[in-house]
C-alpha cells in the first residue's frame, strides 16, 4: 500500500481554485420522496433479494485488502415474493438516477486528490481529480486493520461518484449535482480519519504534520467559499468519524453537519444530536449469513467480552466488570486486540455467545457493538452516554439490552439479568438482529438499506428538521419588514 511520501509534500502547497459556481441554497426536495414512497414501501425495497453481485471490502484485518464478490443477501422482511414485484424494483435500481427521482441532491467539492484518494496513494493523470469508479478493479483500496472502522467518508464519496452510473445498480437515494444552488447539502470529501491515522506525526522538529496542514488549508478554502458564507456552513456535510479527526479544525467547521461515531470528545456547542449524524463503525469481523447463524443451543457461552480492559475516563467500568465477572461460569471476559489472530478469535467468540458486552471505553462507542450485530450476538450496552446510528427509525431495544453503568457494577446484577432472559425472548432478539444486519454493511456499490444508504437517508431527515426550524423562525419576518418600511 502506497501513501504520501516526502516527495509528495510539495503538492500540498498547491491548491487549485475550484470553478466558481452559483450560490448555494437549501431546497425542499429532501421531502419530495414522501409523496412518492411511503415508509412501508421503502422498507419493502430494502428487503428485496438483489441477484446482482456486490463489490465490498473484506472485513479481515489485512493491510493487503482486495475487492471481493459477496453472495446476495436473503430476504430481510415480510415482502411479497412475486417475480413481478422483484422485477419492478430491480428495474428501478437499474435506471440511471436523476434529480427528479433522488431523495437527496448533493454538491461535492472537487478538492485536490491529496484530501481524499491521494491519501490512499492514488495518483491520477494530469488534472484528474477522481479515480475511475466504474471499474471496481481501479478503485483505490482502503487500508485495513483499525483504519477500516472509520472509513465512512470513503464509502460516501464512492457512492456520490457512482450516483449517475446506471450500471452500478445502487439505490437512487442520493445524486451528485454539479450546481451548488440545486443542492440540498454540500459534501466535503476530506478523508479526515485516514489523515489522522496515517499523517498526524510531524516530519521533524518545528515541522507541521501533513494532517494539520490539510486541515488548515481546508478551513481557509471552505470559509472563503460563497457556498459556506451563504448559510454559515450549516448546509455542509463533513465526516469526522475518528474521535481525534479534524481536531485542529473542528471549532472553525462546527456549524456544518458532522458525521461522527459519538459525541464523546466534542463539547455540546460543537456537536450534538440536533444537527449531526451518528454513523456505525465498519465492523471488523465477518458477517454471519442468516441461514448459518448459530442457534440458542449452539451458543455455549452466556456472555462475551474481549478487548482492552484498562481504560481511562468513562472506561474505568471495564476494569470493575472484569473483576466481577472473570471467574464466573459461562462468561468470557478477557484482554484482546486485533493483532495476531484477534479478529478471528473475536468472530468465533461472538458467534458462539448469546450476549456480547459493549462497555464504554475512552469514548462512549466502539466497533465492538457492530461486530456483535453482524455476529447475531445480542448486544448488552453499558454506556450511559452512547448515541446510536439511525435511532430515529430503529428501536434498539428490540435487539439489544441496555444496562446503566451504576447497575452493571452491582455484584450479581448483570448475570441475574442475563439469566432471566428466557430462550423465547432471546430468539426474538436474535431474529430481529438477522433482519437489521444489512443496515450496518458498508459496500460498493451501495444497496438499499445498507449503511451508506441509511446515512444518506439520515442526512435527508436532518435537513428536513433544519428547514422546519428555519421556516418557523421566518414566520414573522415579512410582516416585521413591512412594518419597518411603512
Amino acid at each position: 500500500m502506497c501513501f504520501l511520501s516526502s516527495s509528495f509534500l510539495p503538492f500540498l502547497l498547491y491548491f487549485d481554485e475550484v470553478n466558481a459556481l452559483h450560490q448555494s441554497q437549501f431546497s425542499s426536495s429532501a421531502l419530495n420522496w414522501v409523496s412518492r414512497l411511503n415508509f412501508k414501501g421503502l422498507f419493502e425495497i430494502f428487503s428485496i433479494i438483489f441477484k446482482r453481485e456486490q463489490i465490498a471490502l473484506p472485513t479481515e484485518s489485512s493491510e493487503d485488502l482486495r475487492f471481493q464478490t459477496l453472495k446476495p443477501r436473503e430476504s430481510d422482511g415480510n415482502v411479497s415474493n412475486s417475480s413481478e414485484r422483484e422485477h419492478s424494483v430491480e428495474q428501478e435500481i437499474n435506471m440511471a438516477c436523476d434529480q427528479n427521482r433522488a431523495l437527496l441532491k448533493v454538491f461535492m467539492y472537487d478538492l485536490p486528490p491529496e484530501f481524499h484518494f491521494g491519501l490512499l496513494g492514488w495518483k491520477g493523470s494530469v488534472n484528474q481529480t477522481w479515480p475511475d469508479v466504474d471499474n471496481p478493479s481501479r478503485v483505490p483500496r482502503y487500508p485495513g486493520g483499525l483504519n477500516l472502522q472509520h472509513s465512512m467518508e470513503y464509502w460516501l464519496t464512492l457512492d456520490l461518484l457512482a450516483s449517475k452510473n446506471a450500471k452500478a445498480g445502487r439505490p437512487c437515494t442520493v445524486i451528485r449535482v454539479q450546481n451548488s444552488s440545486q443542492a440540498d447539502i454540500i459534501f466535503v470529501p476530506f478523508f479526515s480519519s485516514l489523515s489522522y491515522n496515517r499523517h498526524s506525526k510531524t516530519q521533524g522538529e518545528g515541522q507541521v504534520s501533513v494532517n494539520k496542514m490539510l486541515q488548515d488549508r481546508l478551513v481557509r478554502f471552505l470559509r472563503g467559499r460563497k457556498e459556506w458564507k451563504r448559510a454559515g456552513g450549516k448546509n455542509h456535510l463533513i465526516v469526522a468519524h475518528h474521535p481525534n479527526s479534524l481536531l485542529d479544525a473542528r471549532r472553525n467547521l462546527a456549524s456544518a453537519m458532522l458525521v461522527l461515531a459519538d459525541f464523546g470528545r466534542y463539547p455540546v456547542e460543537l456537536a450534538n444530536i440536533k444537527k449531526d449524524i451518528i454513523a456505525p463503525y465498519k465492523h471488523l469481523v465477518g458477517t454471519i449469513p442468516k441461514a448459518e447463524s448459530p442457534s440458542y443451543e449452539e451458543r455455549s457461552t452466556l456472555v462475551y467480552f474481549q478487548g482492552a480492559i484498562y481504560r481511562k475516563d468513562g472506561g474505568v467500568i471495564r476494569q470493575e466488570l472484569y473483576y466481577l465477572l472473570k471467574d464466573e461460569k459461562d462468561v468470557h471476559f478477557a484482554f484482546g486486540s486485533i493483532g495476531g489472530n484477534g479478529v478471528n478469535q473475536a468472530s468465533q467468540g461472538m458467534s458462539t455467545s448469546k450476549f456480547c458486552l459493549n462497555i464504554a471505553g475512552d469514548t462512549p462507542s466502539s466497533n465492538r457493538l457492530f461486530d456483535a450485530v453482524v455476529s447475531h450476538c445480542v448486544p448488552v450496552i453499558i454506556s450511559d452516554e452512547i448515541e446510536l446510528p439511525y435511532e430515529d427509525v430503529l428501536d434498539y431495544s428490540e435487539f439489544s439490552l441496555f444496562v446503566r453503568a451504576a447497575d452493571a457494577i452491582k455484584k450479581g446484577y448483570l448475570l441475574n439479568l442475563l439469566h432471566s432472559i428466557k430462550r423465547e425472548e432471546w430468539i426474538k432478539m436474535w431474529e430481529r438482529l438477522k433482519e437489521i444486519t444489512h443496515h450496518y454493511e458498508y459496500q460498493y456499490p451501495s444497496r438499499p438499506g445498507d449503511a451508506v444508504d441509511m446515512i444518506w437517508q439520515e442526512v435527508a431527515r436532518k435537513i428536513s428538521s433544519i428547514q422546519f426550524n428555519s421556516h418557523r423562525k421566518n414566520r414573522y419576518n415579512r410582516s416585521q419588514l413591512l412594518v419597518k418600511t411603512n
